[in-house]
């Protein structure tokens, strides 16, 4: 089962993925997709004031194609991934807990101190792919917080189920929730 969808101008069938016995997504996937990731990031572009933040923030994984060529095309030198696991080149790494609908049980999000010391004073745009429940959301703003920067802020490619009320976040699209039948929540 797949969900058609246009997305920044470009049409893709989203498959279906189970998550429990009766919630299914849309699964958003960027990876690979270049003509998709270069569109998405042109559209994001468009939602905020180039003069409102000073750097991208994005947490590990899927989101990274995008906030690289949102990067590349706004001639940004450097952009923040919250990281799934401290790493050895990350000094005294900051670290929260995040709770995503797709990843099983909590996972932690780390941010090396150099980094950190970078985003200090400064105003972070936080980019994601899809904002559902927002527990990564959170985490990030934790981040961002902790490492003593301002949230100027969010916004993503799709806001999933409630998240596409919410007025705190700007995205290009709503992506419904399913049942298991494949039909609309």
């Amino acid at each position: 089962m797949t969900y058609p969808m246009t997305i920044a101008g470009l049409q893709r069938e989203l498959p279906i993925c189970k998550i429990t016995d009766d919630l299914y997504i849309g699964a958003f996937i960027c990876f690979g997709d270049a003509e998709l990731t270069v569109a998405c990031a042109t559209e994001l572009l468009k939602l905020v004031p180039a003069d409102s933040y000073d750097y991208l923030f994005t947490a590990e994984a899927k989101s990274i194609p995008i906030i690289h060529e949102m990067a590349r095309q706004t001639g940004a030198k450097k952009y923040f991934i919250a990281r799934k696991g401290p790493k050895a080149y990350m000094p005294d790494p900051l670290c929260v807990e995040d709770e995503s609908i797709t990843t099983a049980g909590k996972q932690k999000l780390y941010l090396g101190r150099d980094e950190a010391d970078m985003i200090r004073g400064k105003r972070i745009l936080i980019v994601d792919d899809v904002i559902s429940t927002g527990g990564s959301l959170l985490a990030m703003e934790a981040l961002i917080a902790e490492a003593g920067g301002t949230v100027a802020g969010r916004i993503a490619v799709l806001a999933e189920g409630d998240a596409a009320e919410r007025t705190d976040i700007k995205f290009l699209a709503p992506l419904p929730l399913f049942n298991a039948d494949g039909s609309v929540k």
